[in-house]
């Protein structure tokens, strides 16, 4: 931050212009299966609002809560979380509501941003204001309680000091840092829509069997010739075979094993908590950049979480390593969408097979990978899907290695815009 600031903006602290309201204290037995969302710390999704494991209430508990109403855009933060450190805090997480819902309801230690003195601050200012990540490292240090339960108050956060341009400036600001949060919200929408549509294609094609025969009609539906096999009738010229016989499933290494000595190149860990959020961040570990190439991750790479949290993805947070927990997959013989959407086909099986297990964490064994059949077409028709999925595959990759890009510029603009170090007088 600069020691001084332009002349033409002010100091003052956040509770001068903004109040916050904390959301109602609903009882268990408020909570119905169905009627208004009420919204609560774990649906805070940095930076929107989810309604992923949301829970309701009925519309006549609303009627008389309308208080706590929630619209579109209002600003969000967490007053109470984990806080095992200041990097990965729970606490002092902010999310913008998004949804399209004409009903919402706020729930206790959520806070909401409102605006007190519209002529000293702009809404969307404000946003890129409490998101810095100067913020959140402040109050997640001086939050109070115990490390699994730590709790800031709408006073702590109100108390926090803010540099305020003119209106003008503060809403040029909001609008440079807005174009690129657009861009990346864009990108993110085609990259899930690029996923979805090669999910149907590979569904159609290698599960229902209904991929274009030579008169471009659907081979099953159109009495393609089948054979009897393992699993029920398949295409004829088709096989089946294991899933650690298609692909190779590398696991990770114990990285506190490898932690980088002194002055030595490093890299990011890459453990089931950066493969859940798809980045590094600050609080990830660090290792020996020297540790082998098998056990480094590029974007585009394929990782399948085996143990804890079972997931399978594509990623796409840049050059790190890969930790124990964690399998690299990889084929000298077969495409990545192949590998990758046959796992994540059998991803419900294994989280079942994890479930099962009798221990504290979950997980697969590498028998499992060879209980997972996989069909696998004949050449020229696995030709053909290639010939559709991998562009779109690799597009998928870039749009979200760009949509990285874009985050790093913006988190690297953001301070500089609110301190006034970038000067948008004559900008945008």
């Amino acid at each position: 931050m600069l020691k001084q600031l332009p002349t033409d903006w002010m100091v003052k602290k956040l509770g001068d212009v903004v109040d916050i309201i904390s959301g109602y204290a609903f009882k268990t037995t408020d909570f119905k299966n169905v009627g208004v969302p009420v919204i609560k710390i774990k649906n805070i999704v940095s930076p929107y609002v989810t309604l992923e494991d949301v829970q309701y209430v009925d519309y006549e508990l609303f009627e008389s809560k309308s208080k706590y109403q929630l619209f579109f855009n209002d600003i969000l933060i967490s007053l109470t979380g984990s806080n095992v450190n200041q990097f990965a805090s729970a606490v002092g997480k902010v999310g913008r509501v998004k949804l399209k819902c004409p009903q919402l309801l706020l729930n206790q230690r959520v806070g909401k941003f409102i605006i007190t003195d519209k002529n000293s601050i702009d809404y969307n200012f404000l946003y890129y204001h409490i998101i810095q990540s100067e913020i959140r490292y402040y109050l997640a240090k001086n939050a109070g309680g115990a490390a699994n339960q730590a709790n800031i108050s709408p006073s702590d956060v109100k108390n926090l000091v803010i540099n305020l341009p003119p209106l003008e400036k503060q809403k040029k600001i909001a609008d440079i840092l807005s174009c690129l949060d657009d861009k990346i919200e864009v990108n993110q929408q085609i990259s899930k829509k690029l996923d979805e549509i090669t999910q149907i294609i590979f569904k159609q094609w290698i599960i229902d069997f209904n991929f274009p025969d030579e008169n471009g009609t659907p081979y099953k539906d159109s009495g393609g010739a089948m054979i009897d096999s393992e699993f029920g009738e398949i295409p004829k010229g088709w096989q089946i075979k294991n899933l650690d016989e298609v692909a190779t499933f590398t696991n990770g290494l114990a990285m506190q094993k490898y932690r980088p000595k002194d002055n030595e190149l490093s890299l990011p860990v890459i453990k089931i908590k950066e493969l859940r959020q798809g980045y590094v961040d600050d609080s990830s570990d660090r290792c020996s950049y020297n540790i082998a190439n098998t056990y480094k991750l590029a974007n585009g790479d394929v990782v399948f979480s085996w143990s804890g949290t079972l997931l399978v993805d594509i990623w796409c947070g840049g050059m790190g390593g890969l930790n124990q927990h964690l399998f690299k997959i990889t084929s000298d013989s077969y495409p990545k969408w192949f590998y990758y959407y046959w796992t994540k086909h059998h991803l419900e099986y294994f989280i079942g097979v994890a479930q099962d297990k009798a221990t504290t964490m979950g997980h697969i064994q590498r028998k499992h990978l060879s209980s997972a059949k996989v069909l696998i077409p004949d050449a020229i028709q696995l030709k053909k899907l290639n010939a559709i999925i991998s562009p779109i595959v690799d597009y998928f990759v870039n749009t979200c290695v760009e949509s990285k890009k874009l985050e790093n510029i913006r988190d690297s603009l953001l301070p500089k815009l609110m301190s006034g170090e970038i000067d948008v007088t004559h900008g945008v």
